[in-house]
């Protein structure tokens, strides 16, 4: 309605206070509040990406940088085991007996063409599923125990099934592959040494997974009993290379895995 008449003095005394609408009743009526009184929102800082204009502005809060996924586990894409396997192609078939599962080989595992079955069942080793798991993990071991001298040849055809399957990053492919590497290097004579060309595309997740272990205090950790401890798996494997691997062997994975030190030299 009308107006306040006030003269400077009036002002200064009005000016601390705020006028509140009070709408309680039917009639609006105009309440002084004391400015101390009212409660204000508080502001919300904003995010803004790293290296921007943005970022060095006032109540702006940079966010941090999104996680590398170094560790997440990739999907591993259809194998030629699997599809081999459904065909029948293998000379194989399960086997039960009191000690567990084994495969049962339909021919003499030293007349395989080790050229084309190898590289097969090293294919499966991302295979997570039964049987194909079981019989790629097995028919591997098998090969590699009664293959002698025909393994050392086919080495360039295994680095890329290798590298496939620690590339899924998932735990049991990775352990599994650490295993067949392991037997891999002691399988015949020169096979360590052969590798030594190939670090480079072997060693890189091992280099990952390297301090990837599990603390558990004062707990115990059955998975070392296991053999599924995926930092000391990949310890025993580095130490494999380096002692199989022939002279140029340590400075190659130094190369490739700062962190490790010599068991040799030391």
């Amino acid at each position: 309605g009308s107006g306040i008449n006030a003269d400077v003095g009036e002002f200064q005394t009005f000016q601390h206070y705020f006028i509140q609408i009070n709408l309680s009743s039917n009639m609006a009526s105009q309440v002084l509040v004391p400015a101390d009184r009212i409660i204000r929102k508080k502001k919300t800082d904003e995010e803004a990406e790293g290296f921007t204009l943005k970022a060095g502005m006032k109540n702006v809060k940079v966010r941090g940088p999104p996680s590398a996924m170094a560790f997440k586990e990739r999907p591993a894409k259809p194998t030629s085991f699997r599809k081999f396997y459904e065909r029948g192609d293998f000379p194989i078939q399960l086997e039960h007996d009191t000690k567990g599962n084994k495969i049962a080989w339909k021919v003499e595992i030293e007349k395989l063409d080790f050229h084309h079955y190898l590289p097969l069942f090293f294919d499966g080793l991302c295979e997570v599923t039964h049987p194909y798991e079981f019989f790629s993990r097995q028919g591997v071991h098998d090969m590699l125990e009664h293959g002698s001298h025909k393994v050392l040849p086919v080495i360039p055809q295994l680095i890329i099934p290798i590298k496939n399957a620690l590339n899924t990053r998932k735990k049991s492919s990775v352990c599994t592959s650490l295993k067949i590497l392991q037997h891999l290097v002691v399988s015949a004579n020169c096979i360590g040494e052969a590798l030594v060309p190939y670090y480079r595309q072997i060693l890189p997740i091992l280099n990952i997974f390297k301090n990837h272990n599990i603390n558990k205090g004062d707990g115990i950790d059955y998975s070392q009993q296991r053999r599924e401890n995926v930092g000391d798996l990949i310890q025993e494997t580095l130490e494999a290379f380096e002692t199989h691997g022939g002279p140029d062997a340590f400075i190659n994975i130094k190369y490739m895995v700062p962190t490790y030190e010599s068991c040799v030299n030391n």
